[in-house]
């Protein structure tokens, strides 16, 4: 396990540095970012020479990546616009996300899988078509529309809940911004479990297991759901960088200040340092939660042995 470990740890570098190479080409293409800083009057050449020379704008991409490298070593993600370290804005920033995509996770989890698991148990039956039919319509609408529904709905006219999360955002009224945030990827999982579970149940493993008598909770928790969750714990485990980095419409229609609102702002106003600086943090989410996941099958899985 620790051979298996440390090399997937050295695989982890050539990505790192290639994800973050192209992330910090796309970015530098997008425009100018000076103009960006002077607004809708055009810069006058010598402010635009010293703002590129202040942010280091001047010198060749290859030079400003390595010295950006560099930086990102020690900890330094460079300075936004404004004048505010990237990393400030990181502190303020992920806290809030990382409660949003754990809401999000935990919705996952608990509904998901239970859904699935009624599902697969109960293959064919009104409970399984209605399931399958309340999470095609879950995948099919949009996000945003999802969002605006139940903020116009439980916010606006019900009035359960806040329609905009306070800045401090508390768990609690991260609950409803965590549902919209997880259904379509709810929907996945209840699905994806559900056909883990039926093809597991005709499988020799589960008859034997009946065969000795054993409880039938017993056979659905230690042996079928066990082995039916690789699939699932794969899906959840690349979604949780997926749900960090992909929440900006979420944090836009309930005004939460995460992420996905930090990057926004970084495109709409061109700040380079920004938004590189947040996917480079994603980047090593991404990889992280794969490498946690590989783990994982060991545990689920005693078949799976790494050497």
């Amino acid at each position: 396990m620790g051979r298996y470990v440390v090399r997937r740890l050295l695989q982890m570098i050539p990505v790192f540095i290639g994800a973050t190479l192209l992330i910090f080409l796309m970015v530098n293409v997008m425009g100018d970012p000076i103009a960006g800083l002077c607004g809708e009057r055009q810069c006058d050449p010598a402010t635009a020479a010293q703002l590129k020379k202040e942010f280091g704008l001047d010198k060749p991409v290859w030079q400003q990546y390595l010295t950006y490298m560099g930086n990102v070593f020690t900890g330094d993600f460079g300075t936004a616009f404004n004048g505010q370290k990237v990393t400030e804005l990181m502190g303020t920033a992920f806290p809030v996300t990382i409660r949003l995509t754990v809401v999000a996770i935990i919705f996952e989890i608990v509904i998901g899988i239970t859904l699935g698991v009624v599902t697969g148990l109960r293959r064919g039956r009104p409970v399984d078509t209605g399931v399958l039919l309340a999470t095609l319509v879950v995948i099919s609408v949009p996000t945003f529309v999802t969002g605006l529904l139940l903020q116009l709905l439980l916010g606006v006219q019900w009035g359960w809940i806040r329609p905009s999360v306070s800045s401090e955002a508390p768990f609690n009224e991260l609950i409803v911004p965590g549902l919209v945030l997880a259904s379509v990827s709810l929907a996945y999982v209840t699905r994806l479990t559900r056909t883990s579970i039926a093809e597991n149940r005709r499988s020799d493993y589960v008859r034997t297991a009946v065969a000795k008598g054993l409880p039938r909770r017993r056979v659905v928790v230690r042996h079928l759901l066990r082995n039916s969750l690789i699939p699932v714990v794969t899906f959840i485990g690349t979604d949780i960088g997926a749900l960090m980095g992909g929440a900006i419409v979420t944090e836009r229609i309930f005004n939460i200040h995460g992420v996905g609102y930090q990057l926004y702002q970084g495109i709409l106003r061109q700040n380079t340092q920004t938004v590189v600086g947040f996917v480079t943090v994603l980047v090593l989410v991404f990889l992280v939660a794969n490498l946690l996941v590989d783990l994982l099958y060991a545990v689920l899985d005693p078949r799976i042995r790494y050497a």
